[in-house]
């Protein structure tokens, strides 16, 4: 996703973004699922992340789970990682997925273009 995505995340996972966003964790996870299964380095890694971040909040506030397992896989792609990738903070988004598994009501969000 370096060079042209670099900057922003590709349109084929906006549509995962914005679900993301709207705190429709299972579908953004889905919608992502389909580029996941094609990428490769970074990209898989930047993916499994998202997915796996999604998951976790699924868990949490649907399923009442208290585990954190999946933020837990989720960290170790975010730390093989840049600090920034396909347009994504991902210090922040670690930080506030966190505080959203904490607290109910927050909504991490995902940049999506216009």
């Amino acid at each position: 996703m370096e060079g042209k995505n670099a900057a922003m995340m590709g349109k084929e996972l906006q549509a995962g973004a914005r679900l993301f966003n709207a705190g429709h964790w299972w579908e953004a996870h889905e919608a992502w699922e389909t580029r996941w299964l094609l990428a490769r380095g970074d990209e898989r890694a930047f993916l499994s992340a998202l997915i796996l971040l999604a998951a976790a909040l699924h868990k949490r506030w649907v399923h009442s789970s208290l585990t954190h397992r999946n933020f837990d896989k989720a960290e170790k792609y975010l730390l093989a990682l840049p600090a920034h990738y396909g347009g994504v903070d991902l210090v922040a988004l670690r930080r506030e997925v966190w505080e959203a598994l904490q607290q109910a009501g927050l909504r991490p969000q995902l940049p999506v273009g216009r």
